[in-house]
């Protein structure tokens, strides 16, 4: 192989090794972007008006925040943050950030979480504070 082709080959081989893997993070890295966008008072869904709490179920009161994650709420209260896990849709749709909100349900201290945030409450129930 000729010298002028051998390092015609190596450039593209180095720029499939660098440019390509870069291209590939930073298009995942753009989907973990924060959206903070606020929900006009209007468009914002009320909560479950009533709470039911089983045995074994912790009670919390406190400020629905967003995290640093997409699709993360938390919930500030005077202990500090809290996960909120929530599986049901109509739950989950009660949770709007700025929201005062009472929830139950269980730590799950020790879920493996992408959010990265306070500590995992799997909620059961919402109700407006």
């Amino acid at each position: 192989m000729e010298p002028s082709a051998l390092r015609e080959r190596l450039n593209t081989m180095l720029i499939r090794k660098t440019v390509v893997p870069a291209a590939l993070l930073l298009a995942l890295t753009a989907g973990c972007a924060n959206n903070n966008t606020p929900i006009p008072a209007g468009d914002a869904p009320s909560p479950v008006p009533a709470l039911s709490i089983a045995p074994g179920e912790t009670v919390l009161t406190g400020t629905v925040t967003a995290g640093v994650e997409p699709k993360c709420l938390l919930l500030k209260d005077g202990t500090g943050d809290h996960l909120l896990i929530v599986e049901d849709e109509k739950l989950k749709s009660s949770l709007v950030v700025g929201a005062e909100v009472t929830v139950t349900g269980k730590s799950a201290e020790g879920m493996m979480t992408t959010c990265m945030q306070g500590k995992p409450f799997k909620v059961s129930s919402v109700a407006a504070s």
